[in-house]
């Protein structure tokens, strides 16, 4: 998933971010482009949202935002985002313009999405898939399962494909196996991500229960052989229970921007640093305001396992760990633990959980 290349530019953009906060860039932002959708998930409520969209005016106004680099990840999503009536002269511009910009899609109209990957050439395709034909039905409310294979069988070829896997309340760990399964028959790439309850997409059922029976014990094997995926699912069930506490840093450099225009903290919390009709991107993420509120929420918050955040936080320390004792680490960046066992590392921890 990370080349060494992109460790060390985030490295470098991780100490720019912490000790210049008012010129803080991006390494990753993603755009809520529309809440129209085709879909009826169980697990989103977007699709009842009134019909909102940002226009391709309101992008290019981002873009030109200091904190917009070349090299920041771009995505482009929605709901689903080729439903946005302006969605093929947004992708033509970024083509043009950003080419480090991604394509979420649900694939629910397949033959759009493989036209429009061929025609705009996203640096990357991330494909949701929850499951097999009957759990995919069950969770989403449409049967799409044979579309989302459609695409992947005709794209993986041509471009970066990955399946986004969401471990939920509708859907158990054999279908997290089928899904990595698939992905290995393919050949692709795979992300896994849990349920979580964030305000924008109108999430009402509780958080997925780590305290059920043989949580570890019930993770597929084949997670092994897929990248950053083992580790995050794994210490969910050391979040859940309070074991595990991490500052939240993804906030400094990874960012969201909603249909309406609102900019908010992070994907869990509705705090709203801004919006975008009303103040510049610039403004907004670098503010002496949002600078304290990002300093005050990195160090006190840790209320959500959402995988957009969380698995920078993991990778950040993974990493440090590898560096420097825990010790030094905690010195400039604070007490930090794995597990109920607070002087235990990353390594130490897993080391355990093996024998």
């Amino acid at each position: 998933m990370y080349k060494a290349g992109d460790y060390v530019h985030n490295g470098w953009l991780y100490l720019n971010n912490v000790f210049r906060p008012r010129h803080k860039v991006l390494s990753q932002l993603m755009i809520y482009t529309t809440t129209r959708c085709q879909s009826r998930c169980r697990h989103c409520s977007i699709w009842k949202k009134p019909k909102e969209q940002l226009s391709l005016d309101d992008i290019k106004e981002v873009m030109r935002s200091k904190c917009v680099t070349g090299k920041t990840v771009v995505g482009l999503e929605g709901g689903e985002f080729l439903l946005h009536p302006e969605a093929d002269a947004i992708m033509e511009w970024f083509a043009e313009n950003h080419p480090n910009y991604t394509l979420l899609t649900n694939c629910l109209s397949p033959r759009r999405v493989i036209q429009a990957a061929r025609r705009y050439h996203p640096a990357h395709v991330y494909v949701s898939l929850d499951g097999d034909k009957e759990t995919y039905k069950k969770m989403r409310g449409t049967d799409g399962h044979d579309k989302v294979i459609e695409v992947v069988g005709e794209l993986k070829d041509e471009m970066p494909v990955s399946l986004m896997f969401c471990l939920s309340p509708w859907n158990s760990f054999k279908d997290m196996e089928y899904v990595i399964g698939l992905a290995h028959r393919f050949d692709v790439d795979v992300r896994i991500g849990i349920y979580g309850t964030m305000d924008f997409f109108d999430t009402t059922a509780g958080l997925l229960d780590a305290g059920m029976a043989d949580y570890l014990g019930q993770i597929p094997e084949s997670i092994h052989s897929t990248k950053e995926n083992y580790d995050f699912v794994a210490l969910y069930h050391e979040w859940r229970n309070g074991f595990l506490r991490l500052r939240c840093q993804s906030i400094f450099s990874e960012l969201v921007i909603h249909s309406n225009g609102d900019v908010p903290l992070c994907q869990n919390l509705d705090l709203v640093l801004g919006n975008i009709h009303q103040q510049s991107l610039d403004e907004i993420f670098n503010s002496r305001p949002s600078c304290e509120l990002q300093c005050r929420y990195s160090r006190e918050c840790n209320g959500c396992w959402v995988n957009f955040h969380r698995k920078y936080d993991i990778i950040l320390l993974r990493e440090l760990e590898k560096l420097f004792p825990k010790s030094w680490i905690e010195w400039f960046y604070g007490k930090y633990q794995w597990s109920v066992d607070a002087t235990e590392t990353y390594r130490q921890h897993f080391n355990r959980m093996e024998k």
